[in-house]
């Protein structure tokens, strides 16, 4: 069976197959690595504890080589009088990643775990986004807290993760090219999150290595049905070779 990888979270995950981060993982790990999206919109931490063991049961025949996870931007919404919708509390959200993280760590030895945190936001660009009190529902500076608690909480179980929210904001231009809606990542966005999993994972010291051009291909081996070079006789193996 080919390896898996998952990634698990909210919005950020779901449409990252949108000329995103996502699709890009996928298509550099064609023929290597069977990529499985387990993407929530709307989701908080809360309610991705709740069903954590279902996506990753400790009981599956194959457990996944790699997880990529992400929650923490609908957490970090502000709260409202009622109680409904997806803010949760700091200290709740941490301890729920803290679990999600060593649920995923117990599936087995050579499950590998890299960590997203909250990306930054462009509060300009969110539609409808005061309460009835005239209040920001969503704030980059609630999604700096959420991130840095999410980095800690990785540093504290020895997890990889990466720093979405200083990440993307390195571009001077981040506001204007790197989302779709002010929350969610455009293209640029989302090769500036793609390009740093693909270095984690090459830097990593893994075995066996995760990095895609390390990875055996499926039914690589040479062919006299190969595309043939202009010489009519010579045939070259592309299956290999990343497109474009």
């Amino acid at each position: 069976m080919r390896p898996q990888f998952v990634l698990f979270g909210s919005s950020i995950v779901q449409h990252s197959y949108y000329e995103g981060w996502g699709a890009t993982i996928s298509h550099l790990y064609a023929r290597k690595v069977d990529v499985i999206l387990r993407g929530y919109a709307a989701w908080n931490s809360r309610r991705a504890l709740q069903i954590v063991d279902k996506i990753f049961p400790k009981n599956a025949t194959e457990q996944p080589a790699l997880v990529i996870v992400y929650f923490g931007g609908n957490d970090s919404y502000r709260p409202y009088p009622s109680g409904v919708g997806p803010h949760v509390p700091l200290e709740e959200y941490i301890e729920n990643m803290r679990k999600i993280a060593i649920h995923i760590k117990s599936l087995s030895e050579t499950t590998r775990i890299i960590f997203l945190s909250p990306p930054p936001i462009n509060e300009a660009q969110i539609s409808n986004n005061i309460n009835e009190f005239g209040q920001l529902i969503r704030t980059n500076e609630a999604c700096r807290i959420y991130s840095e608690a999410c980095l800690e909480m990785c540093r504290e179980e020895n997890i990889k993760a990466i720093d979405m929210w200083s990440l993307i904001q390195t571009r001077d231009d981040w506001r204007d090219v790197c989302f779709i809606d002010g929350v969610h990542l455009s293209i640029e966005g989302s090769k500036i999150v793609s390009d740093e999993i693909l270095k984690v994972i090459n830097e990593a010291e893994w075995k066996p290595s995760l990095y895609w051009h390390d990875m055996s291909v499926e039914f690589g081996e040479d062919s006299p049905y190969d595309p043939v070079l202009p010489d009519g006789v010579t045939t070259i193996n592309v299956s290999n070779m990343p497109f474009p």
